[in-house]
């Protein structure tokens, strides 16, 4: 049964109306209400998304809390299909490019939420070296490789099972086994992704890999996020947590060097349009498509970025134990594809936020590593929390 987004008035009393009528006009961001139309427990449940040419069933999840937000994620690409999230009125609204159906997921889409890897992001000319023994990957990006090649993770169907729910969360796990020298790439790779809505408005994204022989990981997920639900996200407020970003060839493959944002237009430390300056990287990448080092980033769960959407007072802010963020704007959608709710895909109708390693950090020594060697666990989490105002 499909689940439809809540269009229920609140129901709150009187009192509570007064105090987050008091916190808005003070600028709070408040956590989201209860609609009437919102269930009284966390929901998981599964159905078919659909059959594959060779006959293989895809199920597809739909993760719902009591707030009005409603998570999809299916087992073809470990893919975000859809994202529902509440407005400061409390009107639900799909806030993530993806499709309702199986079949445009394999006609091909630029990445949309999905699980992206075995390395997410660029390696230069589609070689690296490891323990002395050299690597030749398929290029293809320019000249380069890109999102772990011609068939990544993102276009495998990977095994799930619902895991126990709990009384503020539930949650989905997704596992594939990578074999020994797939896309080119070293060992038998096994990576398990686990998707969680909580009851307090949080995706959180964790994920965790093991190898039996010395290899590379990088993985992110790749959702692009409109916090408007549609149009362009120019006018999206974006504040990056970071002083630095990993400067770059006309190829994306970064130089080696870390340079300061200060003075340019990647400097998003203060709050700002995504649109101000983003005409200055047109010739680059068509926009933004940069990797900012986040301050203080891979120890722990650090903010990355907060975003908002004025018109719909939506806000989002990224939690991640990754190093790194890579912006993207949606610079290369061209209105060719539509998806959810009609919406279509144009130019800068999304952006992305795919917390990472560095690009090539294989090619750099002075990066922090994506080797993982037998006997040592990959773990990484990023959150995705969200509020209202």
């Amino acid at each position: 049964m499909k689940i439809l987004p809540s269009t229920g008035r609140l129901t709150l009393a009187t009192s509570v109306l007064t105090l987050a009528a008091a916190l808005f006009l003070n600028g709070c961001a408040c956590p989201f209400s209860k609609s009437s139309a919102s269930s009284n427990t966390m929901k998981i449940e599964q159905k078919v998304f659909g059959k594959l040419a060779d006959g293989t069933e895809v199920k597809i999840y739909t993760l719902t809390n009591t707030k009005g937000v409603t998570a999809k994620v299916t087992e073809y690409g470990g893919i975000l299909t859809e994202l529902w999230v509440p407005d400061r009125n409390g009107k639900a609204g799909n806030i993530v490019c993806g499709f309702d159906n199986l079949d445009q997921y394999v006609k091909g889409h630029p990445f949309f939420g999905a699980t992206t890897g075995r390395v997410a992001n660029r390696i230069a000319k589609g070689k690296f070296t490891l323990d002395g023994k050299d690597y030749t990957l398929a290029v293809n990006n320019g000249p380069n490789h890109l999102h772990g090649g011609i068939k990544g993770f993102d276009k495998r169907v990977w095994k799930s099972r619902a895991l126990p729910a709990t009384g503020n969360e539930v949650a989905v796990e997704f596992t594939y086994v990578s074999p020994d020298g797939e896309e080119g790439y070293p060992g038998a790779l096994t990576t398990t992704v686990v998707y969680t809505l909580t009851d307090n408005n949080e995706l959180r994204i964790d994920y965790t890999a093991t190898t039996d022989k010395a290899t590379i990981v990088n993985l992110t997920n790749h959702s692009y996020f409109n916090l408007g639900e549609s149009g362009s996200i120019l006018d999206h407020v974006l504040m990056l947590n970071a002083d630095r970003y990993t400067a770059a060839d006309a190829t994306l493959i970064p130089t080696g060097e870390l340079a300061p944002v200060k003075g340019t237009g990647l400097d998003f430390t203060q709050p700002r349009r995504i649109g101000d300056r983003i005409a200055d990287y047109m010739s680059f990448a068509k926009g933004y498509d940069h990797n900012f080092v986040i301050n203080g980033g891979g120890k722990a769960l650090t903010l990355a970025a907060r975003v908002q959407e004025p018109k719909s007072g939506r806000q989002m802010e990224v939690w991640t134990t990754e190093p790194g963020v890579q912006l993207y704007c949606g610079n290369h959608l061209d209105g060719s594809l539509t998806g959810v709710g009609g919406v279509n895909y144009k130019q800068h109708t999304g952006f992305c936020l795919e917390t990472q390693h560095y690009p090539d950090s294989i090619n750099h020594p002075s990066f922090p590593s994506v080797v993982l060697r037998p006997g040592q666990t990959f773990k990484s989490t990023t959150a995705h929390r969200f509020t209202a105002k």
